[in-house]
């Protein structure tokens, strides 16, 4: 078992558990969706790094709440109704289809209805979670080890995020791309989003309808074979993929649109947290100072 606080967690080592996890993560946060009322950027809809794993946190059911919780340490999610309600299931090997259908009885169990639309989003050929028999894996060492990276990296985050007395995200976990993630604004409203890959153009324009730097932890995929951390404005300050930002190993990838920092780079240096916080706040800046953001109105001295 890892203890290292930031362990490695090389993409091809735990490729089809993070596949796996990726379609249970969204089934859990499709129920939140359904039954949580709507809020701005579709922040309603996350999920939240705990001591244990990831949560829902309570979501409403008539004069009840319920929440739902991955825990990474036991490696089981458990179900937790406020009339005292329980469930739990474990985080073992099994098919997105059966995982799905466990929740879904459990939920039943405790009189909790829970109707969702059942097809991931924003992921290339999406399978209806009824029918994936595809993805099965679950290796609980490595389902740690992104818990263990997600815990150190929230605990940076929300330190950066309360340097800022402006409209801020909380820091949390988006289950449609798998990401953390945490966004300042700057007040003003920003340009209709032109729209991004496998999502919805309503969805993307309520996420950006303000003008904000954005910042985040992503596992990989597709043309990017290891965990990154990266940074990005929209709309984007002419300048700003050609700022010089901090760590000297940070670029602006043409590819992704945002600045980039491999998770190994903050892992293997002297003092993560100071590097991690050197790339949020310099991006941030380089947004900030583009764009005419009033920082000292915005920032805490």
């Amino acid at each position: 078992m890892s203890t290292t606080a930031w362990p490695s967690l090389p993409l091809a080592e735990w490729q089809d558990t993070y596949a796996t996890l990726h379609m249970w993560t969204q089934i859990v946060g499709k129920i939140r969706l359904a039954r949580t009322p709507a809020m701005n950027h579709w922040w309603q809809v996350t999920l939240y790094v705990t001591s244990r794993g990831l949560t829902t946190s309570p979501i409403p059911d008539g004069s009840r709440t319920f929440q739902i919780d991955f825990d990474f340490i036991d490696h089981r999610l458990a179900i937790q109704a406020s009339d005292g309600g329980t469930r739990t299931l474990p985080l073992a090997p099994r098919s997105v289809a059966a995982f799905y259908r466990a929740l879904m009885a459990a939920l039943a169990e405790l009189g909790i209805a829970a109707r969702i639309w059942p097809t991931p989003v924003e992921i290339e050929r999406p399978i209806r979670f009824d029918q994936d028999e595809e993805h099965r894996s679950y290796d609980p060492e490595y389902a740690r080890r992104w818990w263990q990276i997600l815990l150190e990296s929230d605990r940076v985050m929300k330190a950066f995020r309360a340097r800022f007395l402006g409209k801020a995200s909380p820091v949390h976990f988006f289950w449609g791309a798998f990401d953390l993630a945490v966004t300042r604004f700057s007040g003003r409203k920003a340009p209709p989003h032109p729209g991004a890959p496998n999502a919805p153009l309503g969805m993307v324009r309520e996420a950006y309808s303000h003008e904000v730097s954005s910042c985040g932890l992503w596992p990989g995929g597709g043309p990017v074979p290891e965990p990154i951390y990266y940074a990005y404005a929209y709309p984007e300050p002419p300048g700003f993929k050609e700022r010089a930002v901090h760590p000297a190993e940070a670029f602006y990838s043409k590819d992704l649109g945002e600045f980039v920092l491999p998770y190994e780079v903050v892992r293997r240096s002297a003092s993560p947290d100071d590097t991690l916080l050197a790339f949020l706040q310099s991006t941030y800046e380089a947004a900030a100072d583009l764009a005419r953001w009033d920082r000292v109105g915005l920032e805490r001295t």
